[in-house]
């Protein structure tokens, strides 16, 4: 039975994985009743895919594994605030939890710019979460940016 804190370990475990094949560092992980069904990290440029978001990635992995879209009963946890394409993913596989490190000012969709996850007028809610490894994940990516400039 994976805790709270570890799965966000995992999605920051991933995030390093992704920093290391010189893709922004974030990652993600799924987990249903306590197992680690899935798990993701950036991977645009190496797979020259705009929608291969750490998210994404994790909820192609957990979808295939059910053998349905739909992830009842799951919880997603990523490293940095969902964008646009990434909330309105989860919302359409009716995840029931999102956990999110830190928040992203720029294109965040999860309250931050955009309230897409729990907008009233959409048909599925979820619990969400966030600051959970807030200052490591801000950290990486900080990192990661500076390095570049």
């Amino acid at each position: 039975m994976i805790s709270d804190l570890e799965a966000m370990r995992e999605a920051l475990a991933e995030a390093r994985k992704a920093n290391a094949a010189g893709e922004v560092p974030i990652g993600a992980v799924i987990v249903c009743q306590g197992e680690m069904i899935a798990r993701g990290q950036n991977s645009v440029i190496r797979t020259t895919d705009p929608t291969a978001h750490a998210e994404i990635v994790a909820l192609r992995q957990a979808a295939r594994t059910f053998g349905n879209y739909r992830l009842n009963g799951c919880s997603l946890f990523v490293t940095l605030e969902p964008c646009a394409m990434c909330a309105g993913a989860m919302v359409h596989a009716r995840l029931d939890r999102l956990v999110y490190a830190t928040a992203d000012p720029k294109a965040g969709a999860c309250g931050s710019v955009l309230a897409i996850i729990n907008h009233p007028q959409l048909n599925h809610q979820m619990k969400l979460e966030q600051g959970m490894l807030a200052d490591q994940s801000a950290d990486l990516l900080r990192s990661f940016f500076r390095d570049r400039r």
